[in-house]
């Protein structure tokens, strides 16, 4: 069982930059929007499993799959904002 606390839903691309930098233990300022994060950044499944785990915690649904296909702040932030329209909305 975790028992570590979860990260709130980042509601901006900052937001989101800063919770990615904290996985790889690297400043924010250093990733770029479409530096990807996988092959560039060295971002391993298992941190990238317990972030879509906190997003679903967080209310916000993604996949695995999701993430993994454009590993990018960029891609990441629109799908992020896409689907917190789509959860307010429901």
């Amino acid at each position: 069982m975790n028992l570590a606390p979860r990260m709130p839903v980042p509601q901006t691309r900052e937001q989101l930059r800063a919770l990615v930098a904290g996985l790889l233990d690297e400043p924010a300022e250093q990733l770029a929007d479409g530096d990807d994060l996988i092959l560039d950044w060295g971002l391993d499944s298992m941190r990238v499993m317990g972030l879509v785990e906190d997003l679903n915690a967080g209310g916000v649904r993604v996949t695995m799959r999701e993430l993994a296909e454009r590993p990018t702040i960029a891609a990441w932030d629109a799908l992020l904002a896409e689907r917190r329209t789509a959860s307010a909305s429901a």
